[in-house]
């Protein structure tokens, strides 16, 4: 660690100068306006080229923002996007007037985007032909330079001293036409994402954290597609009241025949059925739709169709053989709850203890997080089952298995060799 990690106590960065003396106001915080208004939302194969053109005949990085409508819309796809670059300004693009944006993607190629929260926009990019192939994250840039709040908007006025509108992020988006303050709304996100871009480089170049910040950068850019989630039913809010396996089946039927009407109507799941409905279901699994009309969310607003559809449902899981019944919980692919270490092996909870403190020091001597230091899932893992030969490049190896990068190695092997070689 350098020394400039070491004193990297001052991440409250302001351009906007330090605090005032205690008898002098705080002035205003200026509201960012679009510097060249609302751009033109566009929704033409014609009014696209023209943006790619632009796009690519600008210079430097480029800011990129995407809106989806969750809680709307069935999925995560996005239904407006933002740009922004140096010489060709801002730009509005409807991804359902123009489905296909890999060509704009192409253009794009080579540059770097500035994304917010990169991990929540790319996939919906992804979808529509727009993958980068290199980033910087300014989320990620905030948490690794220590600012307590990395929202954009907590952002930008922290460290660029402008303050954004709120009060639209969680709107429909597939709402057409797009209203007027939306669509600013949407301008502003990406207006000062390049200034903040370099701000937070020249902050993380000062505490000597640039490079790791480049790899998170790198490895967040090269990472595939998640695959899809193994059951997904289970993450039914209220499913640890669920004990029977009588019982996870009706959650499991309910669940899917949801998940399919959702699909179908292009709705959000949660619109069409409430996880509370579906637990209280499973947990009373009603003998008929009369019983179940008189279960929380199954009320009088539910058409006759849709109490028999329900029922059907729960019918389907009480004819299930017990062969077919869902085991309970889901197989663990890793180490058990770390509170039932002190059971099973008081070794791997004692190593867990010197190297859950040890990681919680550094991370609070460096001024970040420290799930970003390194996930607790990867110490967990190296602790419970640690190198049969616990040397320093074993321990080294068995990071890098886990997926750490280079910088996470370098300061966290230290500390987990110490932890699993207290005799050393």
């Amino acid at each position: 660690m350098t020394d400039a990690q070491e004193t990297a106590a001052d991440t409250s960065l302001r351009t906007t100068g330090g605090a005032p003396p205690d008898d002098v106001a705080p002035a205003p915080i200026p509201l960012l306006e679009p510097r060249e208004g609302i751009p033109p939302v566009v929704a033409s194969d014609d009014a696209l080229a023209g943006v790619i053109a632009a796009f690519a005949a600008g210079s430097g990085p480029v800011a990129v923002d995407a809106e989806r409508a969750s809680g709307y819309r069935y999925g995560q796809r996005a239904y407006l996007v933002q740009l922004r670059r140096e010489g060709a300004g801002s730009a509005l693009v409807d991804p359902v007037g123009c489905p296909d944006l890999s060509g704009l993607g192409e253009a794009l190629h080579g540059a770097e985007w500035i994304l917010h929260a990169a991990t929540q926009d790319l996939p919906c990019l992804r979808e529509i032909g727009m993958t980068p192939t290199g980033l910087f994250d300014t989320e990620l840039a905030g948490r690794l330079a220590g600012f307590p709040r990395v929202g954009l908007g907590a952002m930008v006025e922290n460290v660029l001293g402008y303050s954004l509108e709120k009060g639209h992020s969680a709107v429909d988006w597939s709402t057409r036409p797009l209203p007027d303050p939306w669509l600013r709304y949407a301008a502003l996100d990406v207006e000062l994402l390049i200034d903040l871009r370099d701000a937070l480089e020249e902050e993380l170049d000062r505490q000597g954290k640039l490079e790791w910040a480049r790899e998170e950068f790198a490895s967040i850019a090269a990472a595939p597609p998640a695959p899809p989630r193994q059951d997904p039913w289970r993450r039914t809010s209220g499913m640890h009241k669920v004990r029977r396996r009588r019982q996870m089946a009706v959650v499991r039927e309910l669940w899917n025949t949801r998940d399919q009407v959702a699909r179908r109507r292009d709705i959000s799941p949660g619109k069409v059925l409430g996880d509370a409905a579906i637990v209280e279901a499973a947990l009373a699994v009603p003998v008929n739709v009369q019983a179940l009309t008189a279960l929380p969310g199954f009320g009088h607003r539910m058409g006759r169709r849709q109490l028999e559809q329900w029922q059907a449902a729960v019918e389907r899981a009480k004819e299930l053989h017990e062969t077919e019944l869902p085991q309970p919980g889901q197989p663990l692919t890793g180490p058990p709850p770390p509170r039932a270490w002190a059971d099973k092996d008081p070794a791997a909870a004692a190593r867990l203890h010197a190297a859950r403190a040890a990681v919680s020091e550094l991370a609070e001597r460096l001024h970040m997080p420290q799930e970003n230091l390194i996930t607790p899932d990867t110490v967990r893992r190296v602790c419970w089952e640690p190198p049969k030969n616990p040397t320093r490049d074993a321990v080294e190896n068995a990071l890098a298995g886990y997926g750490a990068r280079h910088w996470q190695i370098e300061q966290v092997a230290p500390l987990l060799f110490s932890a699993l070689t207290p005799e050393a």
